[in-house]
């Protein structure tokens, strides 16, 4: 059987795994047992991709079928500063699965989006998770958590996500909130008047932010990036996602 290496960004992993991504996914969010585990993201890496960093060759070794000839499931090789160690060339597609484990296979782009105007939301996947509002577009947010020296926050690797900010990325005291889903909108006026007004261009708007959010809620895709490069895995086009790829867009809109 095919041995597949996964980097989950939820939790942070490096996985070993004789299941294919699909089957995969179902497993990593529903279960053996059908209980519902949640949303998972992950990317499929390189198979031939090893580092000093990780005891690959041991865990592959120890990723063999069950005495009945089924697939050993997973593997654990790591948990811990896992995505600062996986080179962006070893990424291949990532994985959205939903709750019920229909999953959505992006590919990896170096053609970033067109810079939008006004205000961001930015939901930090891996290493750290806060919720944070900005100024800045994506490649700069990147730039400042990564490679800004004037920067006092630093980390050597980010997964993040854009979010939707609808109206209030342009009018955050009185703009619609329509169908944004985000608790405590309140808050998060306060939070986009303060970057907005105040010489200040990125604010935390929750620091023990749930990973966990409507995919509807993506403006553009996944992101990660390390001091190399910053790859872009790009959402299909809402038509595209309802046409397309309907079964994944409605489990991924059905409510819990």
């Amino acid at each position: 059987m095919t041995i597949h290496l996964y980097l989950s960004l939820t939790p942070e992993a490096l996985i070993a795994s004789m299941l294919s991504p699909e089957e995969f996914s179902t497993y990593y969010t529903v279960g053996t047992t059908k209980k519902r585990h949640g949303e998972a993201m992950f990317v499929e890496l390189d198979p031939n991709f090893r580092h000093d960093f990780f005891r690959i060759d041991e865990g592959l070794a120890r990723c063999v079928p069950h005495a009945n000839g089924s697939p050993k499931r997973s593997v654990y090789i790591a948990t811990y500063r896992v995505l600062e160690h996986v080179p962006i060339a070893a990424m291949q597609r990532l994985h959205l699965v939903t709750a019920y484990g229909q999953s959505l296979a992006l590919e990896p782009s170096f053609d970033y989006p067109e810079h939008t105007p006004g205000l961001h939301m930015y939901q930090e996947i891996a290493p750290v998770t806060p919720l944070v509002v900005s100024t800045a577009n994506p490649l700069d947010f990147y730039d400042f958590l990564i490679k800004d020296p004037e920067s006092m926050i630093h980390i050597p690797a980010i997964a993040f996500v854009e979010l939707q900010l609808g109206q209030l990325a342009y009018n955050p005291e009185s703009g619609a909130v329509e169908d944004l889903p985000y608790a405590n909108i309140h808050h998060l006026r306060e939070c986009l008047v303060e970057i907005r007004t105040k010489h200040i261009h990125t604010k935390m708007v929750n620091r023990v932010q749930a990973i966990e959010f409507p995919y509807r809620t993506i403006k553009n895709g996944i992101f990660i990036g390390n001091a190399d490069k910053l790859v872009y895995f790009p959402l299909p086009s809402l038509d595209e996602l309802r046409n397309k790829y309907y079964r994944w867009w409605q489990s991924a809109n059905t409510s819990m």
